[in-house]
């Protein structure tokens, strides 16, 4: 199997090294907007070099990865699209609402399959969750409780085409909530601050967040997050229920110090980056995305996941920055 790859930053070049290694892969073919660093890439993974998205598309390729800046995503989906490629890109589809809409009405319009990149999907912690709740394990579900804390922020380049905290970085934990729960947000409630870098106030930006939603079934949701999670990268998500409750991400590696007398758990060290928090969850992904390429399997991540995910993220912006509940039917399907 043959896999293009466009973008060899951070995320880019994790993907490439990760596919590099899958047993179904047999040629990776990187690209990037700076040639230079991604034929460095490909020379350190014995890979591939395509001088540009053109030849790399016409290169007859099997797959198609997109892990390039956000702001390229739209475009390089459309491309995919016209070639007829099996497409894997990571989130978010575009970087406004009614970008990500168009892209999905294409998708939808057409027979290309389109895999998104919502990588907590395939970690071990959220699946036993949703198979909990599936099954009725946990009773009805009452209260959920999510946290995404990174140990230090992005650098300040990054924040003006980041799309904003909500958008950027709790919406892993929207998604994974759907994931879980199987159930739809219906209203939000949000706010944040400012409290760390001035970047994030000087582009409207944040760098903590909180907000209160709500589910179809009053399921109510804390969900919380910060750039500056100092004790390590913190993932995790409580799910409680009446019969029991689970916790994911609550592990030997988790970004906590008990306060209680004796207690030693967790042993640590904590994780670092998001990289070390879901590298299996990353390969299971790009796995499964070898099997969608293969016909062996259904798109288990779509572009109208990605768009639903979206809107939550949208509607936590807008609470947040007019200081108000507010309802998803707002934001417009």
């Amino acid at each position: 199997m043959r896999i293009g790859l466009v973008g060899a930053g951070r995320i880019g070049a994790f993907h490439a090294a990760t596919l590099a290694a899958l047993a179904a892969v047999d040629q990776v073919v990187i690209t990037d907007a700076d040639p230079d660093r991604a034929e460095v890439v490909a020379k350190e993974l014995g890979a591939e070099f395509a001088p540009d998205v053109d030849s790399l598309l016409t290169s007859g390729l099997d797959g198609f990865v997109i892990a390039a800046a956000t702001s390229a995503h739209a475009e390089l989906l459309g491309k995919g699209l016209a070639k007829g490629i099996t497409t894997f890109c990571e989130k978010p589809l575009a970087v406004d609402l009614a970008g990500t809409k168009a892209v999905v009405e294409a998708v939808e319009a057409g027979d290309v399959l389109v895999q998104i990149g919502f990588q907590r999907r395939f970690d071990f912690g959220y699946r036993k969750a949703a198979a909990a709740v599936r099954n009725g394990e946990l009773g009805y579900i009452h209260t959920i409780r999510a946290n995404t804390g990174d140990a230090a922020p992005p650098p300040a380049e990054y924040i003006p085409t980041s799309g904003g905290f909500f958008r950027d970085c709790n919406v892993h934990d929207f998604d994974a909530l759907r994931f879980v729960t199987g159930r739809e947000v219906v209203s939000v409630y949000a706010t944040g601050a400012n409290r760390g870098e001035a970047f994030f106030g000087e582009y409207g930006d944040i760098d903590a967040a909180a907000a209160l939603l709500t589910l179809d079934d009053n399921t109510f949701v804390m969900v919380n997050g910060t750039r500056y999670n100092g004790a390590g990268h913190d993932v995790r998500m409580e799910v409680l229920g009446s019969k029991g409750s689970l916790a994911v991400g609550l592990d030997d590696h988790a970004a906590l110090t008990s306060a209680e007398a004796g207690v030693t758990f967790p042993a640590g060290p904590a994780h670092g980056t998001f990289m070390d928090r879901f590298h299996p969850a990353y390969v299971a992904e790009l796995t499964a995305f070898t099997e969608v390429v293969a016909g062996t399997r259904e798109v288990p991540c779509t572009v109208r996941d990605a768009l639903e995910a979206f809107r939550i993220a949208e509607a936590c912006e807008i609470s947040r920055r007019e200081n108000r509940p507010v309802n998803l039917d707002e934001v417009g399907r």
